[in-house]
Order: C-alpha cells, then structure tokens, then sequence
C-alpha cells in the first residue's frame, strides 16, 4: 500500500488470521474501519486478507509478534497510514497440548508463553503509544478468566495473562490520554481452545464471531480503563 494518512479510524489486530482475531476484524471492517492484520501463518493470513479487502483497506503482515524486526514492520505500517485508533493484543500462545502442571512445567515452553503473552503485547504497546496518545486510542489487551481463576493445568498461561492484566492497569494509569482495557471474552470455539481439550468435543462453546458484538459496544461506550468480561456488554447490545 502506498503511504498515505487514512481517513477512516485505523486498527492493528495480532493474531487475526483466525478465531477472535479475524472475527473482530470482520467486526471493524464491516464499520469501515482501515485494518492492519498480523499473524505467524503466511497463507492463512493472505486468505483473512483477501475476505476483508472487499469492504476495507487492510494490510496484512505475517510473523512473530516476538520478533522485533516484525514488530517494527507493524509500526512501519501504521506510520504509513498515518494513524492508530485501536490496538488489539490479542495473538496468544497456550503452552503445549495437553496443558502440563506448573510444577513439572516446561519452562523453555513458560518462556515462550510469557514472551507471547506479556512481553510481546508491552513492546508492541511501547512503540505505538504516540501514535495511540495523538488519536485518544484504545488498547484492548484479550484475557481469559483463567487469570483470575486457578484451574489445574493453567497455571503458565493463566499467571501470563494475569501478569497482562495488571500491565493493563498500570498502563492506563500512566497514559490518561487513551483507555487501555483487559477484556475476557469467555470461552470460544477456537483452536486455542480445543488445544486446551485434546479429544474433547468443544462444539457446545459459542464461536468468536457471537462476542464481536460486546467488543463493538465496548468501544461505542468507551468505559473508563480496566478489566471487564464481553459477557458485561452482551446485554446492551441485545436490547
């Protein structure tokens, strides 16, 4: 895409190449929002692309929301575009399938969940929070419930997201010029999720597309910065 400064109020998704990600993307994309969508699958990614591009400008760009180098492509991206309304942290990494005991945890496999997790979505957020503080943005950091809640086999991915949760806090109270939000979606039928569910059958969860919804009214409302569930914002929207 060549350089240009967007008219329409711009977001930047991780990990929207599938579940949450893309559907949220869809979400935005049928307002009219510009998108910049990343991913560690290149194919997937170019086929998300090309389903948003009939409504929408997006930018896809594949890889590893851990490696510098591609975090600032990301930030390349939205220079380009001249502008960030919403940054959504929401590429996540569970541990290994089936989840393990955190007192026999893999820790090269903790490791890699923190860095995904926490550190990824904090570098992402500190390089673009000019761009977010001159557009009065939004960050939405994706949480789960397993950070509040201590469920056996969790306890590398649930202590990582509630380690971003309270980064959540601590940057909304550094930066009163945006709202940074945790949010907990609930449980969705995603990959992540039958991962969680080696075998299982997770067909009785709701698919990512029904909590799009609650995100879009999250953002219409624009509560004060903190933690909430999107159960908290369903009601509103089907009233």
């Amino acid at each position: 895409m060549t350089p240009h400064s967007s008219t329409r109020p711009v977001a930047l998704i991780t990990g929207a190449s599938a579940g949450l990600g893309l559907a949220l993307a869809h979400g935005l994309a049928d307002r009219g929002w510009a998108l910049i969508i990343d991913a560690r699958g290149a194919d997937l990614l170019k086929d998300a692309a090309d389903a948003l591009a009939d409504r929408t400008d997006v930018v896809p760009l594949a890889g590893d929301v851990t490696d510098a180098e591609h975090r600032a492509d990301l930030v390349d991206a939205v220079g380009e575009l001249g502008r960030l309304d919403l940054l959504v942290n929401n590429a996540s990494y569970l541990g290994p399938s089936p989840l393990q005991p955190l007192a026999a945890a893999d820790l090269d496999q903790l490791r890699r969940v923190y860095e995904v997790d926490v550190i990824a979505p904090v570098a992402l957020t500190q390089a673009l929070i000019p761009e977010l503080t001159r557009a009065a943005g939004t960050v939405i950091n994706i949480s789960s419930d397993a950070a509040v809640e201590a469920y056996e086999g969790w306890g590398g991915y649930g202590s990582a997201k509630a380690a971003l949760d309270h980064a959540s806090r601590v940057l909304a109270a550094e930066h009163l010029d945006i709202v940074v939000y945790a949010v907990d979606p609930g449980d969705l039928r995603t990959a992540m999720h039958q991962a969680a569910f080696p075998g299982e059958d997770i067909s009785d969860r709701p698919e990512p597309a029904t909590v799009v919804p609650a995100f879009l009214q999250l953002l219409d409302s624009r509560p004060a910065s903190g933690r909430y569930r999107a159960a908290e914002f369903a009601p509103a929207v089907a009233s």
